[in-house]
């Protein structure tokens, strides 16, 4: 009987034990997609928040400068805060690059590739120089820290969240964050033809151009002062800075047009004004724009 009582003591007293808490599993269901949109191979997808800030500014090597959490100029109401090295448009060719691969997965954006294919991708040379560019591009992207609100939408983290690579092969391992296809949601990103971008090598404030208004399927008029500051330029002077801003317009002209891309522009009291061929998406954009106007009306 005494055995019997005590077997039946430890039964009560693991009844009465308090349960561990487990967290129910997410059923595969449950779980959300990430998923970037998929675009033509002519083209790179670049969220807008992007194109009309200063995150990657129109400045030279030389003017880059490290920042802490710093609040950068930016359009409408997009707010970035950014902590890391100064960022220009060679390091936007090379993260444009990586999120044109990464188009291709789902869920996990883990990117495979080489120094070569990165390279060739934007039509560069597989040469020592490049490539070593091409790693100093890598490891600045890995060092951002951006803070990005764009309207209902929000990222906070790095632009690469890991990269390593075989110092055998130059094979890279190049991991994004899959909440950033959160910047990619319709309407909020856009497709810019590579092949303009390409011809403005080495003109970073006619590429930094050419990204601005390519994001807006009819531009507005716009102060030359205002594009100076949204580009990041650090041009101190009035008189130049409207120099360089139409030779940048200049370059963008001819190449759009060479690319049968139409675009012309004019300035009036230090207004830029700009024709442009909206994109196929852009239209269907401003087509479903005036349809809910009517509406309203």
């Amino acid at each position: 009987m005494y055995l019997t009582d005590k077997i039946a003591r430890m039964q009560q007293v693991a009844l009465e034990r308090p349960k561990p808490c487990v967290e129910p599993a997410l059923s595969v269901a449950a779980m959300p997609v990430y998923q970037m949109p998929f675009w033509p191979e002519e083209t790179r997808g670049v969220p807008n928040a992007l194109l009309r800030s200063a995150l990657f500014s129109a400045t030279t090597k030389s003017t880059r400068r490290y920042v802490d959490r710093e609040l950068l100029h930016a359009q409408g109401d997009m707010r970035i805060r950014y902590s890391g090295p100064g960022l220009g448009q060679g390091d936007l060719d090379v993260w444009e690059t990586v999120l044109h691969l990464a188009r291709s997965y789902t869920q996990s954006f883990e990117i495979r590739t080489t120094s070569y294919q990165l390279l060739k991708l934007q039509s560069k040379a597989d040469a020592g120089t490049n490539r070593k560019a091409l790693h100093s591009c890598i490891v600045r992207l890995k060092a951002s820290a951006v803070e990005i609100e764009h309207g209902p939408y929000s990222y906070v983290g790095s632009l690469i969240d890991e990269a390593f690579r075989d110092m055998a092969t130059n094979e890279y391992v190049i991991r994004l964050n899959p909440r950033l296809c959160g910047l990619f949601v319709h309407g909020s990103f856009t497709r810019v033809d590579w092949d303009v971008r390409r011809s403005l090598s080495g003109k970073p404030l006619a590429q930094w151009l050419h990204g601005y208004f390519s994001s807006h399927a009819k531009p507005f008029p716009i102060g030359i002062e205002t594009l100076l500051r949204l580009s990041g330029s650090n041009d101190q002077s009035v008189h130049s800075g409207v120099q360089n801003v139409r030779r940048a317009l200049d370059a963008l002209a001819r190449s759009s047009n060479e690319h049968a891309q139409l675009f012309s522009y004019t300035i009036h009291n230090k207004t830029v004004h700009v024709v442009r061929q909206p994109t196929k998406a852009q239209r269907k954009h401003l087509g479903n724009r005036s349809l809910r106007s009517q509406k309203k009306q």
